[in-house]
C-alpha cells in the first residue's frame, strides 16, 4: 500500500481548488487557521504549514499582519512600456514556461500586414503563431510578422527553445516601440488556442518594433483577461 498523503497537502488542495475555480477571487480572505484545523481535524500547526507553503513557495496567498490571509492576484503581468522576453517574465515569477508553435512560415502580406509592417502588398514576410504557457496554462497567443530584410534567418529558429523576442533582440536591438491596447472578444479558433470560451473578454496588444530607422516586426498579442494584466510606470522629474 502507498503512503497516505500528508494532511497539510489535503488542506492545500482544498484551498487551491477554491482559488482556481474562482470561488475565492483575488483579495478574498480565507478561513483562519483555527477554522481550517477544526474543519480538517488537524492541529493548528498543520493548518499553518498548509497556508505557509501557499504563501512562501507557491504564491497563491498573502498574509496581512493582524488582518488575515488573502488570495493573491495570480494574473501574469507585463510592462506596457518596456519589451521583455515572456519566457524570462514567467521564470522570474518562479513558474514553468512552455509554448506551442502553431506556425512558422513565409507568406504574402495582405492589406493589414503590408500597412502595419510598412511593406508592399503581396511582399514576402515571415510569420509565427505561438501559444505561450505559464505552468501549462495559456497566457498569450502571439501572431508575429517580421520583415525578412532585417531578420533573414528568423524562420531558422527553433521557437520551442527561443522566443521571437530573443531572436529579434539579438538580430536588431529594439530602439522604438508602438503599443495599442484594446479589449476584445475572440473567435472560436483563438479561444481554442487559449483554452477559453468565446464569451471571455481578452486583452489585445498590437505591437510594432523598430531598430533605428527599420520597422522590424508587427505582432498581435492576445491575452485572456482573467489571466493577464499590463502595467505602465512613468517617472516624472520635478522642474
Amino acid at each position: 500500500m502507498g503512503r497516505a498523503q500528508p494532511r497539510y497537502i489535503e488542506i492545500q488542495q482544498h484551498l487551491k481548488a477554491q482559488i482556481q475555480s474562482g470561488a475565492w477571487p483575488a483579495n478574498h480572505r480565507i478561513p483562519p487557521e483555527e477554522q481550517l484545523a477544526r474543519d480538517f481535524g488537524v492541529s493548528r500547526m498543520t493548518a499553518n504549514k498548509a497556508i505557509r507553503d501557499l504563501v512562501q513557495q507557491q504564491g497563491f496567498l498573502v498574509r496581512q499582519s493582524g488582518v488575515g490571509t488573502f488570495v493573491t492576484d495570480l494574473k501574469a503581468e507585463s510592462s506596457l512600456i518596456e519589451v521583455h522576453n515572456i519566457a524570462d517574465e514567467v521564470r522570474a515569477r518562479g513558474h514553468a514556461y512552455a509554448c506551442d508553435v502553431l506556425a512558422s512560415e513565409a507568406l504574402d502580406a495582405d492589406d493589414e500586414v503590408a500597412s502595419r509592417l510598412g511593406v508592399r502588398l503581396g511582399a514576402r514576410v515571415f510569420h509565427t503563431l505561438i501559444v505561450h504557457r505559464e505552468n501549462d496554462v495559456p497566457i498569450q497567443l502571439e501572431s508575429r510578422f517580421v520583415n525578412p530584410r532585417w531578420v533573414p534567418d528568423y524562420l531558422d529558429t527553433d521557437f520551442a527553445r527561443h522566443t521571437p523576442n530573443e531572436v529579434l533582440v539579438a538580430a536588431c536591438p529594439i530602439s522604438d516601440v508602438e503599443h495599442v491596447v484594446e479589449a476584445v472578444l475572440v473567435d472560436a479558433t483563438t479561444a481554442r488556442h487559449l483554452d477559453i470560451d468565446t464569451a471571455r473578454p481578452c486583452l489585445s496588444l498590437t505591437r510594432r518594433t523598430w531598430s533605428g530607422d527599420h520597422l522590424v516586426s508587427y505582432a498581435r498579442l492576445i491575452h485572456p483577461g482573467e489571466r493577464y494584466k499590463l502595467r505602465s510606470s512613468v517617472h516624472r522629474h520635478s522642474a
